[in-house]
């Protein structure tokens, strides 16, 4: 159930570029959230093909860069949207994507449904060449997934997903942030059960 955000979060990992196929825009139907003609990493364009049935896009909102609203399962990226937070992008992923204690009584659906509006949010800003703050929220989100999956007996297998490799992307993505949050999100990926 969860093993297609892995799948495309590992893709996400890629460094490679290119437009999007034509396959995704003309055969099938494009992803609701992409907007714009920037060209994308293979990934990103995997990502998009892989949640376009995932999610529905509201027009009516758009949030960041023009990008449609997400909702994912209850979730839109509205509702959690950090570029509304007055605080920084590390701090409001702090809050707002807190876990339970014990940490494998954590709702991985919520978690899940989460990352997936910010992985299809972030990849309509790309394809608009928009700023990619997101990716620090995004990243701490896959974190925790990867702290609540291992927490519950799960843990992932592939080395992109592991907790830390996520806390390393999360605390490069957040250079510049406070040392006392970064300080808090290492003290987090210790914590796997």
């Amino acid at each position: 159930m969860y093993t297609s955000f892995f799948t495309t979060f590992a893709l996400l990992s890629a460094t490679s570029v290119m437009a999007i196929p034509h396959a995704l825009s003309n055969r099938q139907a494009r992803a609701c959230f992409l907007i714009g003609n920037t060209a994308l990493p293979q990934e990103v364009v995997d990502a998009a093909a892989s949640l376009q049935s995932t999610v529905t896009c509201n027009a009516a909102v758009t949030p960041l860069s023009g990008v449609p609203d997400v909702t994912s399962g209850s979730t839109s990226f509205s509702s959690i949207d950090f570029s509304k937070s007055s605080k920084s992008p590390l701090q409001f992923a702090l809050e707002t994507f807190a876990t339970k204690t014990p940490l494998a009584d954590t709702d991985l659906a919520t978690f899940q449904d989460s990352v997936n509006v910010y992985t299809a949010t972030e990849a309509g800003i790309r394809s608009v060449g928009g700023n990619l703050a997101i990716k620090v929220p995004k990243f701490f989100l896959a974190m925790q997934i990867s702290r609540i999956q291992t927490a519950q007996g799960n843990p992932p297998t592939a080395a992109g997903l592991q907790v830390d490799h996520l806390r390393d992307k999360v605390t490069k993505n957040a250079a510049g942030e406070r040392k006392a949050l970064i300080d808090q999100v290492v003290a987090l990926a210790a914590v796997t059960a």
